[in-house]
């Protein structure tokens, strides 16, 4: 009870340093009102599509939503880096409004279907640029660490709430209404949006050096040769490329299930994607658990079969309550999967090329999504909904069988973070409320040093470079020459210097032979920043270390 009421603290806190700062709190809201309308006009558009060309015609347009976006999104981030980021987003919107607000005069208007088609394809291609802008722009809005890690957390939240909640507003507009007043509704949310956009006052930045295309082609092919010589890796990942082709299938059969064997109509598609994600947000709390797991293929394993199972129970049986908790079942599985399947790459990749495998593995996501929600309409043609939801399932659970050999062994080379480390980290008031997964992430980012008695450690009046954590002995802070504290196992020093960014305000020397775990600048902040209450208790630590006020872990301040 005390942990959740502490939750709840670091989270009000969170959403009022966001609600203090009139940029980010613009900025925040025509986000929430971006991407709730996105899930519930993707809905509408498979409801549409549904009705005028049946399954293929939902396979086909989810297809080309994504296989399209899989080569432009790389590029679409450029917009934000060479022009001003709140007119990318202003201009990205003005655009969302006009194609789908002409979507819905045409689905009114009674206009041919491939003129809706072509509308709504565009609209969410459109949709690209806005993501990577908004992202970009919450640094330069975000006057503190604490402030950006909250606007992190918030626009995390709203997209996972959106996520559910954005089909279920689709369905019940459906259920009252029709495709074209859904359409509407999102315009109506876009023109909300871009309202708050208006308003957004942010720094103009610095010019921006050019990027050679020669350099990005090299640095994607990086990741591919990667995975190109590494045998196991590769079937990881072709797992995982699995999964997600039957992900875009299912796509299709939400849709079909919905009209054809629970016969719920344009309402059932929203309400079932919603179940889909209201176990998403469940089964990512429940792979929280998995930090520090030392092997992770029963869990991926637990993952896979937790995907093929609920479709082949759904091809047997057809019950509206069932079926919701069987497409709730698949949604926490996914996030399980998820969490264990990327935490393995993470683990079997060198770090030096890890940013360009997962490159490739966004790429390969987008693509079988694509490419599965254009077979599944040809599979339920020729063998029906029910076989297509078993034999779906069915592929999932065999495929995992016949790799689990290869999985396991994967499993065991791969090096798990140390169990010592994970303790060393989670005992720092800073990084103590990080998520598992993080946790595990910053883990293997520590670098071990042993250092002999007098080694000076840290200068003061020096650039701050690292954040240092005491495992063993003891070490001497002072200031201008003068001693003002030692501290032993379970110290840390160096936070002042990166979260302030000011030179270091104090000199450590080893005074014992002393083992320290370093942990880069760059880690460092984009672990802090990215989660709200480590962001808090971290400008609490260097408040009270500036005040000379001693902290957990120290004896007077060090920074």
């Amino acid at each position: 009870m005390r942990d959740l009421r502490g939750r709840l603290r670091d989270s009000g806190a969170a959403f009022v340093a966001v609600v203090r700062n009139p940029d980010l709190r613009r900025l925040e809201i025509a986000w929430a009102w971006s991407v709730l309308g996105h899930w519930a006009y993707l809905v509408a558009v498979s409801v549409y599509a549904y009705e005028q060309g049946g399954e293929k015609a939902v396979g086909l347009i989810f297809a080309l939503r994504l296989i399209p976006a899989a080569f432009i999104a790389p590029f679409a981030g450029i917009l934000a880096d060479r022009y001003r980021r709140e007119r990318v987003l202003l201009y990205t919107n003005l655009v969302r409004i006009v194609l789908v607000a002409a979507a819905a005069v045409g689905v009114y208007a009674g206009v041919e279907p491939v003129v809706v088609y072509a509308l709504a394809v565009a609209a969410a291609m459109a949709t690209t640029p806005f993501r990577s802008a908004q992202a970009a722009l919450t640094p330069a809005l975000s006057k503190t660490p604490a402030e950006l890690t909250a606007a992190n957390a918030v626009a995390a939240s709203v997209e996972s709430l959106a996520v559910f909640v954005g089909p279920a507003i689709a369905g019940l507009l459906l259920a009252l209404a029709s495709t074209g007043t859904v359409f509407a509704a999102n315009a109506a949310m876009l023109v909300l949006s871009t309202l708050f956009l208006v308003g957004i006052r942010a720094p103009r930045p610095g010019r921006q050096g050019e990027i050679e295309a020669v350099t990005m082609v090299s640095e994607a092919l990086a990741g591919f040769r990667t995975i190109g010589r590494d045998s196991s890796l590769r079937v990881l990942i072709g797992l995982l490329s699995w999964q997600t082709l039957v992900a875009g299938m299912l796509q299709v059969f939400i849709v079909v299930t919905a009209f054809e064997l629970l016969e719920q109509g344009d309402a059932g598609v929203g309400y079932l994607n919603s179940a889909l994600g209201a176990g998403a947000l469940i089964g990512g709390i429940a792979s929280l658990s998995l930090t520090g797991v030392a092997r992770l293929g029963w869990p991926m394993m637990a993952g896979v079969v937790g995907w093929g199972v609920p479709l082949i129970l759904l091809g047997l049986w057809q019950e509206l309550a069932f079926a919701f908790v069987m497409f709730a079942l698949v949604g926490a599985a996914n996030s399980v999967l998820d969490v264990a399947g990327f935490t393995l790459v993470q683990r079997a990749v060198p770090d030096d090329v890890l940013a360009r495998v997962f490159g490739v593995i966004q790429m390969l996501w987008l693509l079988t999504l694509g490419t599965g929600a254009l077979v599944a309409p040809f599979v339920v043609g020729a063998i029906g909904i029910e076989p297509a939801l078993m034999a779906a399932g069915a592929s999932l659970v065999a495929l995992g069988a016949v790799l689990w050999p290869t999985l396991s062994r994967i499993d065991r080379e791969a090096e798990p973070p140390e169990a010592d480390e994970l303790r060393v980290l989670a005992s720092v008031p800073i990084f103590a409320p990080l998520p598992g997964g993080s946790l595990e992430h910053l883990a293997g980012r520590l670098v071990p040093m042993r250092l002999d008695p007098g080694t000076m450690i840290v200068r003061e009046g020096d650039a701050g470079d690292r954040f240092y954590i005491v495992a063993d002995g003891e070490v001497q802070i002072s200031e201008s020459g003068k001693p003002l504290s030692i501290l032993g196992a379970g110290g840390y020093f160096g936070e002042i210097a990166l979260l302030r960014d000011v030179p270091r305000t104090a000199t450590v020397t080893a005074k014992t032979p002393v083992v320290l775990y370093a942990l880069d600048r760059e880690d460092f902040l984009a672990a802090v920043t990215s989660h709200a209450p480590s962001a808090h208790a971290a400008e609490e630590v260097v408040s009270s270390r500036l005040a000379g006020v001693p902290v957990a872990g120290t004896r007077l301040p060090a920074g």
